[in-house]
């Protein structure tokens, strides 16, 4: 028997097949396309999100010969705050999703910020009032949309994160859920009470009736309709990329770190069951919910960190692969004082500008395409050591390990960076695939796949162990330059009067 893992993520869907060993048995991969109808606007459309993950699950299944009978269940991870709202008699979305990195809603935001409504979202939610969360998303589609506030009104919209959107699909309409990572993402559910809060749902003006239910992380939620494959399969799993990934890295101890890195940077760390408030820019959110019991988390998010790669790729010509820039920074020693702040969509935390752009300082002439690439890598560990600081203030704890997963985990150089600058160990598991492992864990937990945590706890194995190599004093004034140039990028774009935010 195998374990299904749908991995829904923002540029590209993918379904990976877990043995009971929570070794990968196979992989299927699907992109899609990425929507920008204006400077600072991202986009989906929620059918290419549905194709591409049916898609690739079909295809995982037929590659390795794989049944119905075969998947004990199926868990889905996936990216958060995106914000879709379908028919719910149809089942078509009524707008294309409005993705995490958009960012049309800032000056409402602004105002709720100038409005005093922050401390309310900050208590009842453990977020901070940006336009990455999805409430303002959610407005938005109800005032775009022709007629649509009155139809939500009426019960006839549903509204949902890409997982309640999966789910909906899976089970042919009959369904609409989610659990309390994801709902925690919205700026409508109250992480304490565990419910959708009535006024928050006021002060963003959503309807009630739109609202997915919320249940455990781990729980049987229904079964895929027959007509799909696998049809008739329990999903038994569900959590947010990030949860999923802290799980998958078995951080099940308060203190415990892990970092991502893929499109963005997002790193969690376990406070068990301690909401933490944080005072330096972090989220305080629920890490994932078992019997009915929440474990909760400190997250940062970076908005910008692997996607500074493809703009090194893609926007400037400097290198032809991703892979590319690995050799190409390691030939020189260092940045050569070259530092990289890439807002390019705004600061996340510590920090919450949406109105940072990206900057390049420290230029001079002997300056090389070498020296921006490695300034490229060193501006991800920056951002990424931004988080730990804070976490470890807020938790007032010393430097941990690092458990790192995610696409640029692979980057020797990049680990070896990030361990110089947070001057503390980093560890890379051998199965980097921990965002589908930590969501095939809470189905098969659910199903009796995996009896108890002691039956996960030995699946975590090392591959390799980065030691810091830097000294102290030169880390520090590492750090202290690149808390200059972040400076520098600080409210650079200010929104327009139309809601834009200019490039």
């Amino acid at each position: 028997m195998l374990i299904l893992a749908l991995d829904q993520g923002t540029t590209s869907s993918r379904a990976i097949l877990f043995d009971e060993a929570g070794a990968v048995r196979g992989v299927a991969q699907r992109e899609f396309r990425q929507i920008y109808p204006k400077p600072g606007w991202v986009e989906h459309d929620p059918s290419e999100i549905w194709s591409s993950q049916i898609g690739v699950a079909a295809e995982v299944l037929g590659r390795c010969e794989v049944g119905p009978r075969d998947v004990a269940a199926i868990g889905i991870t996936n990216q958060r705050e995106t914000t879709i709202v379908w028919d719910r008699a149809s089942g078509h979305p009524i707008h294309n999703a409005i993705v995490w990195q958009d960012r049309r809603t800032a000056p409402l935001m602004d105002r709720m910020k100038a409005d005093g409504s922050e401390a309310l979202l900050r208590e009842r939610t453990g977020l901070v009032a940006d336009p990455y969360f999805s409430a303002s998303k959610v407005r938005w589609i109800l005032d775009a949309v022709p007629g649509a506030r009155q139809r939500a009104e009426r019960g006839e919209l549903a509204f949902g994160t890409v997982d309640s959107w999966l789910v909906s699909r899976l089970t042919g309409g009959k369904l609409h859920a989610t659990d309390a990572t994801n709902a925690s993402r919205t700026l409508l559910f109250n992480i304490h009470t565990r419910q959708w809060d009535d006024e928050l749902l006021g002060l963003f003006g959503v309807p009630r009736a739109m609202l997915p239910e919320v249940r455990d992380s781990s729980h049987v939620y229904g079964e895929v309709t027959a007509d799909l494959a696998p049809g008739n399969v329990p999903i038994a799993g569900i959590a947010g990329d990030q949860h999923a990934a802290l799980f998958g890295q078995q951080c099940r101890r308060g203190g415990m770190l892990k970092n991502t890195y893929g499109t963005g940077c997002f790193m969690l760390m376990n406070t068990e069951g301690d909401a933490i408030a944080s005072s330096r820019g972090l989220i305080t959110t629920p890490a994932w919910s078992l019997g009915g019991k929440l474990t909760y988390a400190l997250e940062g998010s970076v908005f910008v960190a692997g996607a500074a790669v493809q703009w090194l790729r893609d926007g400037l010509g400097l290198i032809e692969s991703a892979s590319d820039i690995e050799p190409l920074a390691d030939s020189v020693e260092d940045a050569g004082g070259v530092y990289l702040v890439p807002a390019f969509t705004g600061l996340g935390a510590p920090y919450w500008d949406p109105h940072a752009r990206g900057v390049l300082v420290g230029l001079s002439r002997g300056a090389s395409r070498a020296h921006l690439a490695r300034a490229v890598l060193e501006s991800i560990a920056h951002q990424s050591a931004d988080l730990a600081e804070a976490m470890e203030a807020d938790a007032g704890l010393g430097p941990r390990t690092l458990r790192v997963d995610g696409g640029a985990s692979c980057n020797n150089l990049l680990m070896q960076i990030q361990a110089d600058l947070l001057q503390a160990p980093v560890e890379r598991p051998v199965v980097t695939e921990t965002t589908a492992l930590g969501a095939a864990f809470l189905a098969g937990l659910a199903v009796g796949f995996w009896k108890d945590d002691d039956e996960l706890a030995g699946s975590w194995t090392l591959d390799r162990r980065f030691e810091p190599r830097m000294s102290p004093g030169h880390a520090a004034e590492q750090r202290r330059q690149w808390r200059r140039a972040v400076e520098r990028a600080k409210g650079w774009a200010e929104a327009d009067s139309a809601g834009t935010v200019p490039a």
